[in-house]
């Protein structure tokens, strides 16, 4: 029986000429990776397990940008631990005030990660490097303190669900509605331990932004990863990027494949993930009697270089609706940088939002854009759990940057135009 791209990669990770779905292996790992949250955890559990030394400096990343620059004096605790570690242990990639960036967007500009790479990190959106062609997947502290003194952790090998994609995306909408729609057709259940594979002509008319958001968001879906496959476009953005030789695998033609999903780009309208769930999901089209408090845009899944752009495209020379606070956070210094160097920074300011330094920030309910009771926003991150950006009486619509946008103009949640 043939693999599917994923099962290639744990295989060749665990040494095995092959793997099947349901087994159990143990593989060697390329990345380790944690944040100002988690990895003061993996470090307790690494020096109570008797730890003295990291399997290799160059493969762990600890990246910190959940609460820096540091909101509290138990944020700036954490950022402490994590920075003595990093130099006892003189880990090559860590990443401080001044050279930080959201963890699955700073990664891949940084050719931290590579296709054909086994990647665990202590965050659950790590799935995000799966459109790079790698597998990647989240996990606990416990697994990541364990993965960064052995090089090694286990898994069972998922199933998977192929997503044939065809046709291409309608000029207002981006990857974020493509798995937006998705998570609305399968639920937050509906891909549960399972790989979901990106497959068909479709792939081609998707930027590397797009697919990297579409695989953040796997875990939305309850998936163990999402994987895109490596074709022109991936290859264009690694090239002199990795620091890694990049390993392409391709899945067998008989691979196996719980149900295959069919997905028509061109079919795909601009869609709101409403309170609570990410899987309740409606055209943004009937949703215009909404009124919002608040707009961001920003996170690991849409604070990337293209969603900057259409965030200026859409709000310069026109202004902020009276009453909405519209947040802009690009998802690392160079992008920041890039933004102000063409002049996007002045236009978001003049149209009456703020631009924050990259942080997680709102996404988690930390800080820079707590919500009040009753209050609404439409966000461009991953999550609308109640209480998820701050009151639990508050509801966080998310969306896309052209929604995102739009929507700030308006004052109520409005479906973009061809933009």
């Amino acid at each position: 029986m043939g693999m599917t791209m994923t099962q290639k990669i744990l295989a060749a990770h665990a040494g095995l000429e092959s793997v099947e779905a349901g087994q159990l292996i143990s593989a060697k790992l390329d990345i380790v990776l944690g944040n100002d949250i988690t990895t003061p955890v993996a470090v307790n559990e690494f020096e109570k397990a008797g730890f003295d030394k990291v399997f290799d400096k160059d493969r762990i990343a600890i990246v910190l940008d959940h609460f820096v620059p540091n909101k509290d004096i138990k944020a700036a605790e954490q950022s402490k631990t994590c920075r003595n570690f990093a130099c006892a242990h003189c880990v090559s990639h860590f990443y401080d005030v001044g050279k930080m960036g959201i963890e699955h967007a700073l990664l891949p500009e940084q050719g931290v990660v590579t296709a054909g790479d086994c990647i665990i990190g202590a965050d659950s959106h790590t799935c995000t490097y799966g459109a790079l062609g790698a597998f990647s997947t989240g996990v606990g502290s416990t697994d990541m303190a364990a993965g960064m003194a052995t090089g090694m952790a286990w898994f069972k090998v998922p199933s998977a669900i192929r997503f044939n994609l065809t046709g291409k995306l309608p000029a207002n909408c981006s990857g974020k509605d493509v798995i937006l729609t998705i998570i609305g057709m399968i639920g937050v259940d509906g891909a549960l331990y399972k790989s979901m594979e990106f497959t068909g002509d479709g792939v081609a008319s998707l930027s590397m932004d797009d697919r990297l958001c579409i695989c953040n968001m796997a875990i939305e879906a309850g998936a163990k990863n999402g994987i895109f496959p490596v074709d022109e476009t991936t290859e264009a953005y690694m090239k002199g990027r990795c620091e890694r030789t990049p390993v392409i695998y391709t899945a067998d033609p008989d691979a196996e494949y719980e149900k295959t999903v069919e997905i028509d780009l061109a079919k795909i309208v601009p869609t709101v993930a409403c309170p609570h769930l990410p899987e309740n999901t409606r055209p943004a089209s009937e949703l215009g009697n909404i009124k919002i408090d608040q707009v961001v845009i920003g996170s690991c899944t849409n604070g990337r270089m293209e969603d900057m752009e259409t965030a200026y495209r859409i709000l310069k020379g026109r202004k902020v609706a009276d009453g909405v606070r519209c947040i802009i956070i690009p998802a690392t210094m160079q992008i920041y940088r890039d933004c102000v160097e063409k002049g996007w920074v002045c236009a978001f300011i003049d149209a009456g939002a703020v631009v924050s330094t990259p942080t997680c920030g709102p996404c988690l309910g930390g800080y820079m854009g707590i919500l009040a009771a009753g209050e609404r926003c439409v966000a461009t991150t991953n999550r609308n759990f109640v209480g998820r950006m701050g009151h639990v009486d508050s509801e966080v619509y998310l969306a896309s940057p052209e929604t995102a946008a739009t929507s700030a103009l308006t004052g109520y949640i409005t479906e973009p135009k061809e933009v």
